[in-house]
C-alpha cells in the first residue's frame, strides 16, 4: 500500500525558495521512480520532474535551473526545492510514484498549494 505524504509548500514572494517533501510508504527508492507534477485550477495537469530509481533526473523546460529534484533513501523521502520563484510557478504541487511492473504513474499524492505573488 503505497502513500505518498506532501509537506512545505506556502505564500511567497517572486524570488523567493521553497522546498517541498514527499514522504513515501510502501516503496522504496531503489527501484521506485518518483516525480513532480503541477496544476493549477482550469489548466491541465504539467509534468515538472522525475528522479529514476538510478538517481538520473529530468524536468520541464520552464523550470530547468531553477528546481531541483533529489531523494533522500534513509528518510524515504523526495524533495524539490524551487528557487527563484516566478508567479507562474503557482500550483497544487502533486508527488507521483512509478513502481516496478507500470507503465505510467501509479500512485498520487493530496498536493500541497505554492503560491507565489509578483
Amino acid at each position: 500500500q503505497v502513500q505518498l505524504r506532501e509537506s512545505g509548500g506556502g505564500l511567497v514572494q517572486a524570488g523567493d525558495s521553497l522546498r517541498l517533501s514527499c514522504a513515501a510508504s510502501g516503496l522504496t527508492l531503489h527501484t521506485a521512480s518518483m516525480g513532480w507534477f503541477r496544476q493549477a485550477p482550469g489548466k491541465q495537469r504539467e509534468w515538472v520532474a522525475t528522479v529514476f530509481s538510478n538517481s538520473e533526473t529530468s524536468y520541464v523546460d520552464s523550470v530547468k535551473g531553477r528546481f531541483t529534484i533529489s531523494k533522500d533513501f534513509a528518510k524515504n523521502t523526495v524533495y524539490l526545492q524551487m528557487n527563484t520563484l516566478k508567479p507562474e510557478d503557482t500550483a497544487v504541487y502533486i508527488c507521483t510514484a512509478r513502481t516496478v511492473g507500470h507503465g505510467s504513474w501509479n500512485s498520487w499524492g493530496q498536493g500541497t498549494q505554492v503560491t507565489v505573488s509578483s
